[in-house]
């Protein structure tokens, strides 16, 4: 069932559970992540990046995860992922994406506002959901636990007041605030800051995104969603978690093998690591859902 962002968030809201976003740049994604929820009966996120052009075009995948979500057994949004311009936003709404992140944490505070409502009025005339982000977590590994300049660390994180401001200026549906984690693969040990989650959380009064969910224990996960998270976005290990299953069996293989065999490698490989995903994400509506029946 294609839903929006919104109608996700609210009851992820009204459960005080988060649900998981997860890239899907292959068919075989796609599969993998729907079936894990259908098993799991929750609802779900998949996602696409615009920097995931490079790996298939929006236009090839966008109409497959569409199709996937419309003839799924839960609740589905499409959403693109970091988009950047206004050309791939429009893009992805037109193919029939119900939610779109706009990006533009790097530009100034007032210059953010002002790109991000633009969006926002754009992706509401579409029936979509828009989230937005204020903050920086960087692209990829930039913050530490043995970070030695606090004060250059702390300059990373969102501020709730300007949170508060940034979602009542903008409309926005969801945002993705920074406070500790960091896109791909960690070096050390996170330092999450529960304390802004929940400020922005309370303040903002917006279900929060947690950027760079890969590699986060699942005690902070638990306290995340604790503290208001309600959309935890997860790629890199679930791809990772593909790739080491298909290199474990190909050194057991004595035998000619077919590309299909792999494909089919990978995609089990990460339904078992979405699955695992979601049961520490929707812990509580798995659990509320099981007492019912």
């Amino acid at each position: 069932m294609l839903v929006n962002l919104k109608e996700i968030m609210d009851g992820a809201e009204k459960g005080a559970y988060a649900v998981g976003a997860f890239n899907t740049p292959n068919l075989e994604s796609v599969m993998a992540v729907i079936q894990a929820a259908e098993n799991l009966k929750t609802p779900v996120i998949i996602q696409h990046a615009e920097v995931h052009e490079k790996v298939i075009p929006i236009v090839d995948i966008g109409p497959i995860m569409i199709e996937f979500a419309k003839r799924a057994k839960v609740p589905v949004c499409v959403q693109l992922d970091h988009g950047e311009s206004w050309d791939y936003i429009l893009k992805a709404l037109r193919l029939g994406f119900t939610a779109i992140m706009f990006d533009g944490s790097s530009l100034p505070f007032e210059k953010n506002v002002e790109e991000t409502k633009k969006y926002a009025e754009l992706a509401h005339a579409f029936d979509a959901s828009i989230e937005g982000e204020l903050g920086s977590m960087g692209r990829r590994n930039t913050i530490y636990k043995d970070a030695k300049d606090n004060d250059q660390l702390n300059k990373t994180y969102t501020n709730p007041v300007q949170a508060k401001e940034f979602v009542n200026l903008t409309g926005i549906d969801a945002l993705a605030c920074s406070f500790g984690t960091t896109h791909g693969f960690y070096v050390s040990e996170p330092n999450l800051r529960m304390d802004i989650v929940a400020d922005v959380h309370r303040m903002a009064e917006v279900p929060v995104v947690m950027h760079g969910g890969s590699g986060v224990s699942p005690e902070d996960f638990r306290k995340s969603i604790e503290n208001g998270v309600r959309k935890i976005n997860y790629y890199t290990y679930m791809a990772k978690a593909g790739a080491d299953y298909v290199e474990k069996q190909l050194k057991h293989v004595t035998t000619p093998i077919y590309f299909h065999e792999i494909s089919n490698w990978g995609r089990e490989a990460i339904e078992k690591d979405v699955e695992h995903a979601i049961c520490i994400f929707s812990e509580r509506l798995i659990s509320e859902r099981r007492k019912g029946n």
